[in-house]
């Protein structure tokens, strides 16, 4: 990796990932290696019992963090705010949303949006091999989030995620589910970090973008349909409840960059540039 400040940094949330890491590892250094500006990949360990900490700090180039077993969201967390890159992409340790999908995100951060997310929805995603039973469970959890928290976010869930440096660090500082004082968990702990993430980024005046990606259901996966449909509900109630009691409001919001897009939350952004002249 250059000492020059890296453009991208991808931050790989990872519990017990040792069967799948060193692939998706191989594969993103591959398509690095092909780009004309410095980059960092760092793993965040999330307390793993395998070997996945161990994989993860031979692997030349990589950074590890290793962090206790407080869930998903707080792993994520951790490796946001230590990266250094002007772009920071979060992404799965299954990598279900191929790497070079981070093209599509980037032209539009480089359009001067301040998140991107990866959706599964709307015209050109694609959702490969996912059963019908997620998909439909998905969808209904996405509507509930539209009616409670996030109005026109098609797919609040996709691990596939970018924010400007300065705004990552912004909105990861103000989390209050997963942050540090996040009690340690059981399981795989798949949380709905993501919906506060982008509550807070509506709240501070952000522009999000969101675009369809390829997201491949893999039979590997750790989310439990009941466990986690549980914890996602969870998190989205307290979400709203902590604005309820003022403890997003109660911040200081930053103004919206002056690089960045004059206007509300946007979403579904298929052709940008037509939703910016209706804005």
């Amino acid at each position: 990796m250059s000492s020059q400040q890296p453009l991208l940094s991808i931050v790989i949330p990872s519990y017990n990932e040792a069967q799948r890491l060193p692939k998706t590892l191989a594969r993103i250094q591959e398509f690095l290696a092909q780009q004309p500006y410095p980059t960092e990949i760092i793993v965040v360990d999330d307390g793993s019992s395998d070997k996945t900490a161990q994989l993860a700090a031979a692997c030349p180039g990589v950074q590890l963090l290793q962090r206790d077993h407080r869930g998903k969201g707080f792993a994520v967390r951790a490796g946001a705010l230590a990266a250094q890159g002007e772009y920071i992409l979060l992404c799965d340790a299954d990598l279900a949303v191929p790497i070079e999908e981070w093209t599509k995100v980037e032209q539009l951060l480089q359009k001067g949006y301040d998140v991107v997310i990866g959706s599964r929805e709307g015209v050109g995603a694609k959702r490969i091999a996912e059963p019908w039973y997620r998909h439909f469970m998905g969808r209904v959890f996405n509507w509930i989030v539209q009616q409670i928290a996030l109005p026109g976010i098609q797919d609040t869930q996709c691990g596939f995620k970018a924010l400007r440096q300065n705004v990552a660090r912004d909105l990861f500082r103000r989390m209050q589910l997963y942050g540090e004082d996040a009690p340690p968990v059981q399981g795989a702990a798949v949380t709905a970090y993501d919906v506060e993430l982008l509550f807070l980024a509506y709240q501070a005046g952000y522009r999000v973008a969101e675009v369809p990606v390829m997201w491949h259901y893999g039979t590997e996966t750790k989310v439990s349909p009941l466990r986690d449909s549980w914890r996602n509900l969870r998190d989205l109630f307290q979400v709203r409840l902590n604005d309820w009691r003022g403890l997003y409001r109660a911040k200081n919001y930053p103004s919206v960059s002056s690089s960045s897009p004059q206007g509300p939350l946007q979403s579904g952004l298929l052709v940008p540039e037509k939703q910016e002249d209706e804005a």
